[in-house]
């Protein structure tokens, strides 16, 4: 069980600090990378000197993202500076920083700030929060409390966040504070409309082919977790392509739909061939605790985790995990 967030002690020891490196977790998605571009941009305007990056060796604003704005204080991995602050966006455990983990372990001062149930808190100061729908509404706080100035800018990447961990603002998670917090940002300027497609409905072609590979290949188990229902499909290193992991998240969002379902499950290969599983639950299941006995983490209905190089064994332990009662 986390304690209660330190917001003053994260306000403080930003406020103090003349360098501030923040890192969202590897495979970053939009809550990750815009809430770390958001309060970047931020501390940049109080004088700050900044940078942003990944855990990913030579990692690269993935092209799904490269409209947010901030980008220009992205650095590689490798290039990342020394710094009084380092903060973690949106990221459950440290090994989620990649190779950046042991940067932020031996900082003089680590923030971390976060919305997974699962994070028990691995700064020196942990603002972690996990009634929260997004990470971006949790920096935007934060940049409330710094007392800086909500710019059209700073509201783009943090809207692009919050948009993204609600589903638009379909899940679970979504509250009234969530939606005029959304009014608010959306009062900034920016154009609603560009951003909504360039979030949810502009792809590359080969991202449509995989998704429709992807669907027509799915299995559905009726008969698991007590009938409740399990439906997955696999996406290959080969089938993904040249396309970047964010671009198999699409996937999820469109299995997760299947009636039949209580449980949905994207096994996703990466570039080792390791795979990793996305899973969704509607209701009754905390997927969220399943992914953490298998060494991941998440929300109660959204989650993940790391498995192996077979996959047919992944899917055997999943389907184990779900007839034994695992997250009912």
């Amino acid at each position: 069980m986390t304690s209660a967030p330190d917001w003053s002690g994260a306000v403080s020891a930003l406020r103090h600090a003349d360098s501030v490196l923040l890192i969202a977790h590897v495979t970053p998605d939009p809550d990750a990378l815009g809430s770390a571009l958001a309060l970047g941009m931020a501390l940049r305007s109080l004088g700050k000197t900044v940078a942003v990056s990944v855990g990913e060796s030579g990692f690269r604003v993935p092209e799904s993202m490269n409209f947010l704005p901030g980008i220009e204080l992205v650095v590689s991995p490798e290039n990342v500076p020394l710094s009084d602050v380092v903060v973690s966006c949106d990221t459950a455990s440290v090994h989620r920083l990649g190779v950046l983990a042991d940067v932020l372990t031996n900082a003089p001062v680590s923030i971390v700030i976060d919305h997974h149930a699962s994070n028990a808190g691995f700064g020196t100061i942990n603002v972690v929060d996990p009634s929260s729908p997004a990470t971006a509404e949790m920096v935007l706080k934060i940049i409330d409390l710094l007392d800086v100035d909500l710019d059209h800018d700073i509201a783009t990447a943090l809207y692009a966040g919050l948009a993204t961990d609600t589903g638009s603002f379909k899940y679970r998670g979504t509250t009234s504070d969530t939606l005029r917090t959304a009014a608010r940002l959306f009062d900034t300027g920016f154009d609603h409309s560009t951003i909504a497609r360039l979030l949810f409905d502009d792809e590359p072609f080969s991202s449509v082919q995989m998704l429709g590979e992807a669907m027509s290949n799915a299995v559905l188990r009726t008969d698991v977790a007590d009938g409740l229902g399990l439906v997955y499909t696999f996406i290959s290193s080969q089938a993904r392509g040249h396309l970047d992991e964010l671009s198999m998240e699409r996937v999820i969002d469109n299995l997760r739909r299947t009636h039949e379902a209580e449980v949905a499950c994207v096994f996703k290969q990466s570039d080792d061939g390791v795979w990793k599983a996305s899973l969704r639950s509607k209701s009754a299941i905390s997927v969220g605790q399943i992914a953490t006995s298998f060494g991941g983490g998440g929300h109660k209905f959204a989650a993940g985790y790391t498995g192996s190089t077979d996959a047919t064994e992944m899917v055997e332990r999943l389907i184990d995990a779900l007839d034994s009662g695992a997250g009912a």
